[in-house]
């Protein structure tokens, strides 16, 4: 009686639905409570039958509304519903929101494109970004809005690095940077003509060939003196050709 007390007051809450709360004809159908009043539920279970027919309902009437937002509005991400087993109301109303607003911008665009206008500008993308199916173009959108936004974040830390105005085309970019280029290659340059003592290319080719003519002898002299004295080391060889005096 306490349970039957407890969802007599749940169905007559002002929250609850007129149709589970009747009244029951007969007396016979009559549950009575610890007061002494009238409650009937007899007609329930049809109710929550049909309201669980109602639920699985939803998750039909939610495919059926994914398929027509791919179709009306395909930019717009799959929401975090379609991996929950129960599917609420606000889901379905959020995505039926989605498509009639797309639908009444499309109403309200004066400018709106024909036909043959739309097709030319999608065969024009493909052209352009090598897409061979139509299913092809929105992966391909997103695969060039990622590359845009790479390509401008890295100009962006050029201007900076460089220390460019924000406003310098490409072309001044990459003119400062190929001068930047230029002079750490005449540094280089330098450097290397200051290691090798000399500031003239034919004089760095005569000391390699030099250093040719030189160093194969003298390493030949060095390995005989090394066998001959029973060393292995270069610091020992004046050593021991002292001991030999």
């Amino acid at each position: 009686l306490k349970v039957l007390s407890h969802i007599d007051s749940i169905l007559q809450s002002p929250r609850a639905p007129p149709l589970i709360y009747r009244r029951s004809k007969g007396p016979v159908q009559n549950y009575i409570k610890e007061n002494g009043q009238e409650c009937g539920f007899e007609h329930l279970p049809l109710t929550i039958e049909m309201w669980a027919d109602q639920l699985m309902a939803l998750k039909d009437l939610h495919r059926s509304l994914r398929k027509l937002s791919l179709e009306l509005v395909p930019w717009h991400t799959a929401d975090a519903s379609d991996n929950r087993e129960s599917i609420r109301v606000e889901d379905l109303q959020f995505m039926v929101d989605a498509i009639l607003e797309e639908i009444e911008n499309k109403e309200k665009n004066s400018q709106a494109q024909s036909l043959p206008t739309l097709f030319a500008i999608v065969s024009h993308f493909q052209k352009l970004f090598d897409v061979n199916s139509l299913n092809g173009i929105y992966p391909r959108m997103n695969e060039v809005y990622t590359k845009l936004g790479e390509m401008t974040n890295a100009m962006r830390n050029l201007h900076e690095l460089l220390e460019l105005d924000s406003s310098a085309p490409p072309t001044v970019v990459v003119d400062t940077v190929g001068k930047l280029c230029d002079i750490i290659n005449e540094n280089v340059t330098e450097q290397v003509q200051q290691l090798l003592g000399t500031q003239d290319i034919h004089s760095i080719i005569t000391k390699l060939e030099e250093h040719e003519r030189f160093f194969p002898p003298f390493q030949a002299l060095i390995q005989d003196l090394l066998c001959l004295l029973e060393i292995s080391n270069l610091d020992d060889i004046v050593p021991a050709v002292r001991n030999l005096k």
